[in-house]
């Protein structure tokens, strides 16, 4: 893909190779930009302010369909004090810590393409690069030593080429270079590739929802569709402008870093599994309860309980044992099972220290929980999750950090109860059109829905045992999105 770094007076900069530097005034009238459709576009005017020429550069490379960095949006929120603010806010301790030394009361950090020349601001650096991506920026931070003794963060503003001074070109230079080379794993493939995707993963997670084998197989059923697919972390947020789609492979939650993912990529424009809503709707069981109670999907006896409710309504309604589950828990974690009055007390107590709500369930024992796929409101796979032997979930952990998983056996679609699909089914579509798991139980002829999760596992050798196509249908649901896209955005 070629790459432009766009500015008002080009000069004689050197950005690494296959890296051109163009005028600002040629990129935005030259019929060799306007017709081109693939491109990256590094965006270094000396000003973002609306309609000014570094504006018309990020916003006409949008509407051509290249990747401008920063974009229209990242554009505004440098100009909005109210996101500067809440940005200091969730960096605080940060800045705090990186500033701790700072004698003065205010002090200016530029960041270079996600650097600082200082290494002791490097962490901060990358930190402001990830809410604000784009290419060169200004932080100011001020502090008053005779009010507080904390850090605020006044302005995020761009900063021209022209403002950089001579002694700093040379780790300029080196930082765009590493930036713009940065290595790439494309699929070994001849597929001239229509479309970039970030896939994000966390290297480090224990009960990831894709194991190494599925991601490759992933970005292999990517590049046979045309798009390029690869793995992104927790740290390549400011990358998100560079690509067209984004799947996430990590476990999601709201207050995470996986949610914010999600929302920015949805503000950029690019095609998310999984999107904001789904995360909103599925990570919260309260929700979940209420929704599907509301449309008639057969639950297990289910109280939304507040902090102060007398535990006798509890006791009365579910008996013993019952399952008390946190709003926000996955997995097996925030699940707990009260086998008596001490132990439901004890769980509550510990349960409303971190939540206004809770979700109480009657106990419904069984040998394994269904998981029907559903990807566009049609069925994709269905698995059996075993629960583990003398346990009463399909997870059990131990102190030291050990676990243990029952058996998950992929199931012939012919072979699911009818009801248990029309169960799956029902409920994945109450919250949207895309990619979910929904577990369901199956008791003596009676069947509950007991979650629906919006980033299912697709494990190696579970998931896609019976169903190889897996992996080419989630993209192929991308590639449908992103061509419906292009459609829209050309000219009547």
């Amino acid at each position: 893909m070629p790459k432009f770094v766009v500015t008002d007076n080009p000069g004689n900069w050197k950005f690494g190779e296959g890296v051109e530097v163009v005028a600002a005034q040629d990129y935005l009238t030259s019929e060799r930009f306007v017709s081109m459709r693939r491109a990256r576009v590094f965006n270094l005017c000396r000003s973002y302010a609306y309609q000014s020429v570094g504006y018309y550069v990020s916003l006409l490379g949008e509407a051509r369909g290249q990747k401008p960095i920063p974009s229209v949006s990242t554009m505004q929120d440098l100009r909005l004090a109210p996101v500067v603010r809440i940005v200091g806010r969730e960096l605080g301790d940060l800045i705090d810590r990186t500033l701790v030394d700072v004698p003065t009361p205010s002090f200016l950090l530029d960041v270079y393409f996600g650097r600082s020349v200082d290494a002791r601001y490097t962490r901060l650096a990358r930190a402001l690069h990830n809410y604000f991506p784009a290419p060169l920026v200004r932080a100011k931070f001020s502090k008053d030593f005779g009010r507080d003794e904390e850090w605020k963060l006044e302005q995020v503003r761009p900063i021209a080429l022209s403002e950089i001074p001579s002694e700093s070109h040379p780790f300029l230079e080196a930082q765009a270079t590493r930036y713009f080379e940065r290595v790439h794993e494309p699929w070994k493939s001849d597929t001239a590739f229509r479309f970039d995707m970030a896939i994000l993963v966390d290297s480090d997670e224990t009960d990831a929802p894709s194991d190494d084998v599925a991601l490759q197989k992933f970005i292999g059923a990517a590049a046979k569709l045309g798009i390029e697919a690869q793995l992104i972390e927790r740290e390549d947020f400011g990358r998100l402008a560079e690509f067209d789609a984004l799947f996430i492979r990590e476990t999601t939650r709201v207050n995470h870093h996986t949610y914010r993912f999600s929302r920015r990529a949805e503000s950029e424009g690019l095609i998310v599994m999984d999107s904001p809503e789904s995360i909103l709707r599925c990570t919260n069981k309260v929700y979940l309860a209420e929704l599907l109670r509301r449309h008639g999907i057969p639950i297990p006896k289910t109280l939304v309980v507040g902090e102060g409710a007398d535990p006798n309504r509890i006791i009365d309604a579910l008996g013993f044992p019952c399952v008390l589950k946190r709003p926000d828990s996955s997995f097996s974690a925030g699940v707990v099972k009260a086998s008596g009055p001490e132990e439901l007390l004890r769980h509550l107590e510990a349960f409303f220290r971190e939540s206004e709500l809770i979700v109480a369930q009657e106990f419904v024992p069984s040998s394994f929980d269904w998981r029907i796929g559903v990807l566009e409101r049609r069925p994709l796979y269905a698995c059996r999750y075993h629960m583990v032997e003398g346990h009463w979930q399909i997870q059990k952990s131990g102190r030291a950090g050990w676990r243990r998983y029952g058996k998950a056996e992929a199931v012939p679609f012919d072979q699911v109860p009818g009801k248990v699909r029309d169960a799956g089914l029902a409920s994945a579509a109450l919250i949207g059109d895309g990619l979910y798991g929904v577990d369901v139980k199956e008791v003596d002829g009676r069947v509950m829905v007991m979650e629906v999760n919006d980033n299912p596992s697709i494990a190696s050798g579970i998931e896609d045992a019976l169903a190889p196509d897996i992996y080419q249908s989630i993209m192929r649901y991308f590639l449908d999105r992103l061509e419906e896209r292009g459609r829209n955005r050309e000219p009547a």
